[in-house]
């Protein structure tokens, strides 16, 4: 009878570095937005909000590139399995993932994306457009497709139970940042308030 081990390579180093470093993103760059909006570390180091949070856009997309090498290097470690290699759906899949990706990031721009509210660089109204009336999390939700569309691609369970745990991060991710952020926007709209309230006076 099959079992784990017959998919999956547990032993493998690789498994358990690519599944270090999909948890590590989305902890660190939490903590570093939250550690910003507290206390205004990078916009202090970097003399002034947006070069602060270039650097975190720079620090996030670097290690986001090094988290799919290693993702990738981790599958072609894995034994391969012949119902999951799956290359015109994981081909789709990918495609899908990164039109939300890309996309988000296109509506966004660069502060938008990259936590630019932590520093204090708000957006004037929300962007309800595409990719954003297709999902409220296009960044993460697309990511998580191209995760999928990889495994798919390259026939190896390892690589959905990788996609397992982006999902798992990411869905907790949103639980911690959305309302942080909406309260960076209500704090906002009450300051307007107040100052329209006093102008009136």
């Amino acid at each position: 009878m099959a079992s784990l081990s017959d998919f999956v390579d547990l032993s493998a180093p690789s498994l358990a570095v690519s599944a270090a470093t999909i948890a590590f993103n989305p902890i660190f760059w939490n903590i570093v937005a939250r550690a910003e909006y507290n206390t205004h570390i990078l916009t202090r180091i970097f003399g002034g909000p947006y070069k602060g949070c270039y650097f975190l856009a720079f620090t996030i997309f670097t290690l986001g590139i090094f988290r799919d090498h290693v993702y990738q290097q981790a599958l072609a470690d894995q034994p391969f399995y012949a119902p999951v290699h799956q290359p015109i759906i994981g081909g789709i899949l990918f495609a899908m993932g990164s039109v939300l990706v890309l996309s988000s990031m296109w509506a966004l721009g660069v502060t938008g994306t990259y936590l630019g509210d932590y520093f204090g660089i708000l957006m004037d109204a929300p962007v309800t457009g595409f990719p954003f009336n297709v999902t409220g999390s296009p960044m993460y939700w697309g990511s998580t497709l191209n995760f999928l569309g990889v495994a798919l691609y390259h026939g190896k369970v390892a690589g959905i139970l990788l996609t397992a745990q982006v999902f798992v991060l990411y869905w907790f991710a949103l639980k911690w940042e959305d309302p942080f952020t909406a309260e960076i926007y209500a704090k906002r709209e009450r300051e307007r308030a107040k100052k329209q309230g006093n102008k009136k006076l």
